[in-house]
């Protein structure tokens, strides 16, 4: 293992520091847990707009704190689900009085310690809400979508409830406009070689040379399929025409269309696939407004 590290059990902390540091005009840690939050938090009269997970998907989960975004996010290991605590003193310190709105990936952890969370919110008196992402069409059939998991798919999600929370919406209209997005939000991954948890030191999952995973959940959870190396072309074209097959997606329809590499691919590839990803959409008469 090659990483710009020093102690692989220190990672997350040293990262939390370093990017409060550089952002700390816009963000700030809290004392009492692994947390960070807007500078201006709590925005009187505002839903609060929570979220966190695992550490090791940057830009998310904290790169997306700010105005029209989240007002905090509970960091947790890398690949692991931030304790309960770090939740609810997330949801204590973004509580404008008009309540908290928890997004979360449907990930069981997340989902018990968010849930332990928002008790522990509603006993201090503070009204929660959660909305959960699952977005991810290769983890359950479509007639099974409440067990899909939340992947890229989630950003929308804060998006839409950060812009509504911002209009001065109501915890359960930002929580509507949340779920509204999700029903309209499908994605798949495809992994061409394993991360390896610095802490563990090994790969998470192994890929012969000619190989890619497809439908790789993005902590390396199994996909659907190993299979031949393909070209960005061929591998962007299956993708897409399984996600817009789910909705389905139709001619007429203006879309988000959303590349995203999880932190872990260049940019110069990404462009490649959304190219090929905009051909495929423009040819099938599908806008794309964003």
């Amino acid at each position: 293992m090659k990483k710009f590290i020093n102690d692989p059990y220190d990672v997350v902390d040293e990262m939390v520091e370093g990017f409060q540091q550089v952002h700390r005009r816009y963000v700030r840690k809290l004392d009492t847990a692994r947390v960070l939050v807007r500078a201006d938090a709590p925005v009187k009269n505002k839903v609060g707009i929570v979220s966190g997970g695992g550490s090791g998907h940057k830009g998310a989960f904290i790169g997306f704190i700010g105005q029209g975004m989240l007002d905090a996010v509970a960091v947790g290991e890398i690949f692991t689900s931030p304790p309960p605590l770090a939740c609810f003193e997330a949801a204590k310190a973004v509580n404008g009085g008009k309540g908290v709105l928890f997004l979360l990936g449907n990930y069981a952890g997340d989902v018990m310690n968010f849930q332990l969370a928002a008790d522990m919110a509603k006993v201090d008196g503070i009204p929660v809400e959660q909305a959960i992402s699952t977005d991810d069409v290769a983890s359950a059939p479509k007639q099974e979508g409440s067990r899909r998991r939340g992947v890229v798919g989630s950003f929308l999600g804060w998006k839409a409830g950060g812009a509504k929370a911002d209009e001065g919406g109501s915890l359960q209209e930002c929580k509507a406009a949340v779920e509204k997005v999700n029903g309209n939000t499908r994605t798949i991954g495809v992994a061409i070689s394993p991360c390896t948890v610095p802490a563990k030191g090994t790969p998470t999952f192994t890929l012969a040379e000619n190989e890619m995973e497809y439908g790789v959940g993005h902590h390396g959870e199994p996909g659907t399929a190993k299979i031949k190396m393909m070209t960005a072309d061929a591998v962007t074209e299956k993708m897409v025409m399984e996600v817009i097959g789910d909705l389905p997606f139709t001619a007429g329809d203006e879309v988000a269309l959303m590349i995203n590499g999880l932190g872990g691919t260049p940019h110069i590839e990404l462009y490649i696939c959304y190219r090929k990803a905009r051909q495929i959409l423009d040819a099938k008469g599908i806008k794309i407004g964003l």
